[in-house]
């Protein structure tokens, strides 16, 4: 890779192109956050990436959706090209692709506009999903615009949006980790962490832990019935007790039920569990943890299904690699990119996990994601955009 000083326009240059450009990018994401976009809704989803797919085209690039089956109930994928496409004709070893990735579902229904207007107001623009993470969007777009009309697309990008990110990637996994197997870096485009990127995430895992037990007459047969509610606050004891903070472990039972009426031993009991790992190989251990569940009470019987549905992006050298190179370009920018790890997943921890080059976070700042008060700051636009398209004319050189 070419040290910062050798790409061929300065990052101050980037940054005045950045800002002229700013109106437009603001435009572009109020549009994508008007076209309201939950991942249970797949035509809404569609819209909202049928708007996406006319702006990449508008650019010139390469746009191919994956279409979801109409079962799957969530919206098409969107992947787009851009720069040269690699030669059959060429003898030597092609350059292989940087991936720009992200989503553009959110977790807000339809109608949350009512509520929730986009609106530019004190420096920020607001929105269901202005943040988390249609700016994002706005910015991959934006960088792209700006080297494409400089000629500095020396490699081929390829932007990705899928859409159910929310729900966890059900669909757009396969195609997230075939693109990415094939390439040489991946930038998401994740809301920034405060300032800083992301270099490291937490993999995510969901279980349902149902409880059968036996229904008996709470005053008259009491000795006759096998509670499923005690069986489960035994359970949820046992599985609270594998939290270990010191390894970046949690477990968080976050919803229960049971029971059927206050004079009946319940018959069933139910709780689901989030769980959060920092280390790869905790992922196998939790679940055969989980798998390993028994009744305390011989009368009941414990169902348990779910598992691991996210693994931990960890602090690569190659994800170090491209933070340090973001570092050095947001220094001649003139502002400093810190580095954080988070609770959070995202697509990254996919691609970090086949041992791609992964840098996240590259996104907006702003605050309130998944809240009511979720907004962006216009301020950092400009310069976080310049230095996403300085990382992709950096990487875009051999």
């Amino acid at each position: 890779m070419l040290p910062a000083h050798h790409l061929p326009v300065p990052m101050r240059a980037l940054l005045a192109g950045a800002r002229r450009k700013q109106p437009a990018m603001l435009q572009l994401i109020r549009q994508l956050v008007l076209a309201e976009s939950p991942s249970s809704d797949k035509a809404a989803v569609n819209a909202c990436v049928a708007l996406a797919a006319a702006h990449a085209r508008s650019l010139g690039g390469r746009v191919q959706l994956h279409r979801s089956a109409a079962a799957d109930g969530f919206g098409d994928v969107l992947e787009a090209r851009f720069g040269p496409k690699p030669s059959a004709r060429s003898t030597a070893e092609p350059a292989k692709p940087i991936l720009l990735l992200g989503h553009l579902d959110t977790v807000w229904p339809l109608g949350t506009l009512k509520s929730m207007p986009c609106r530019l107001s004190e420096g920020r623009l607001c929105g269901p999903g202005v943040l988390d993470m249609k700016a994002g969007a706005g910015m991959a777009f934006t960088a792209l615009e700006m080297l494409i009309e400089a000629g500095l697309l020396e490699r081929e990008i390829v932007l990705l949006l899928n859409s159910e990110e929310e729900v966890g990637s059900p669909v757009s996994r396969p195609i997230t980790e075939r693109l990415a197997a094939g390439c040489s870096a991946v930038y998401v485009l994740e809301p920034a962490q405060g300032l800083a990127c992301k270099t490291a995430r937490k993999g995510t895992g969901n279980w349902r832990i149902d409880v059968q037990g036996v229904a008996a007459h709470a005053g008259v047969d009491f000795e006759k019935g096998a509670s499923a509610i005690r069986e489960l606050a035994r359970v949820v004891e046992t599985v609270s007790g594998w939290t270990g903070l010191q390894r970046g472990l949690t477990v968080n039972v976050g919803l229960a039920g049971g029971g059927s009426a206050t004079n009946v031993i319940p018959a069933h009991a139910w709780a689901e569990v989030d769980v959060r790992i920092a280390r790869k190989a905790d992922g196998p251990r939790i679940e055969r943890k989980f798998a390993a569940l028994k009744p305390a009470d011989k009368r009941c019987a414990i169902t348990v299904s779910g598992g691991i549905n996210r693994p931990p992006m960890e602090r690569t050298r190659g994800t170090v690699r491209l933070y340090r190179q973001a570092r050095g370009l947001a220094a001649e920018l003139g502002f400093t990119l810190d580095d954080a790890a988070t609770g959070g997943a995202s697509d990254g921890n996919f691609t970090a996990a086949l041992g791609i080059p992964t840098l996240d976070g590259m996104g907006a700042v702003g605050e309130g994601a998944h809240a009511s008060h979720e907004s962006i700051l216009v301020e950092h636009l400009a310069p976080r955009t310049a230095l996403l398209a300085g990382l992709l004319a950096l990487n875009g050189q051999s």
